[in-house]
């Protein structure tokens, strides 16, 4: 996999090439500290991956990743950030983001992202080389077949997950299942589900389900915290706790249980959602 840095503080690209060079077998590339230089850069380079800062001087990383996805519609994005506004971010994943790394660079954090990202490209890339057999009619058997024990192994997989949080048993994991089964099959992101069109699914019945939803996604949360705090070295939990809740959110679940918050940390149902079915496609 080839990597490209943008970001305007000359350390971050220097930081980030260390962390993907000593504990990937990746590349970068090449990196900028201006949108404007990396625009002059991109043509020459064979880039998979984009690293970017949210905010720089005279050209955004959402305005540039806009810019970059018509030349490479397929290019995967991480944005950088410390600015934590709800609204931006909305903007950014509308503008083809997968994933945040926050501002200070924690390695962790760093490691379990971008193997996210690739792992996702890779399935993506998989999933691709199926449906491009599909039009061999002679495998068009086997592929079906193998198609079938995916998804399985993916619901499997998700039901997995969702045991480890503590809320296979919870009113709202039939919901949660229905949902990211509805993402897996039809290829759709969360906020692309049409559930009164394609499931008679009204306004209310949606409130309902998604107050069952993020009713259990709030345990998730708890168990999730406290299994941190009891092993806070476990690499399976941060890895949960990034992709399903995003780890900000975790930590500051940590600090209420400790008492040194007056406040739980937040749930998303598109940042959990869109996490579950990431992490059943590993």
């Amino acid at each position: 996999m080839n990597f490209f840095i943008v970001d305007d503080d000359v350390s971050v690209p220097l930081v980030l090439k260390q962390i993907i060079e000593q504990n990937f077998d990746f590349t970068v590339v090449g990196w900028a500290n201006s949108a404007r230089e990396a625009l002059d850069q991109w043509l020459a380079l064979d880039v998979d991956i984009l690293l970017v800062d949210l905010l720089m001087a005279e050209m955004s990383g959402i305005d540039l990743v806009k810019k970059l996805k018509v030349i490479q519609p397929d290019l995967r994005v991480v944005m950088i950030s410390q600015v934590r506004s709800s609204h931006l971010r909305e903007d950014a994943y509308r503008g083809g983001i997968e994933f945040f790394i926050d501002k200070p660079i924690n390695v962790i954090e760093v490691k379990t992202v971008l193997e996210k990202v690739v792992q996702n490209l890779q399935m993506e890339q998989k999933l691709n080389h199926i449906q491009n057999l599909l039009g061999d009619q002679s495998a068009s058997l086997q592929v079906v077949v193998d198609k079938k024990m995916i998804q399985k192994e993916q619901q499997a997989k998700m039901r997995s997950i969702l045991n480890l949080l503590g809320i296979a048993t919870e009113t709202g994991v039939s919901d949660i299942l229905f949902i990211a089964e509805i993402m897996l099959e039809k290829q759709l992101h969360f906020k692309e589900i049409n559930f009164a069109a394609d499931y008679q699914i009204d306004e209310h019945e949606k409130k309902i389900i998604f107050q069952r939803v993020r009713r259990a996604l709030k345990v998730g949360l708890t168990n999730l915290a406290h299994l941190c705090l009891d092993d806070y070295e476990n690499e399976l939990f941060i890895n949960y706790g990034n992709a399903l809740f995003e780890y900000k959110n975790v930590h500051e679940e940590m600090q209420y249980l400790q008492g040194k918050r007056a406040e739980h940390g937040k749930t998303s149902l598109r940042v959990f959602f869109e996490g579950l079915v990431l992490e059943s496609q590993v």
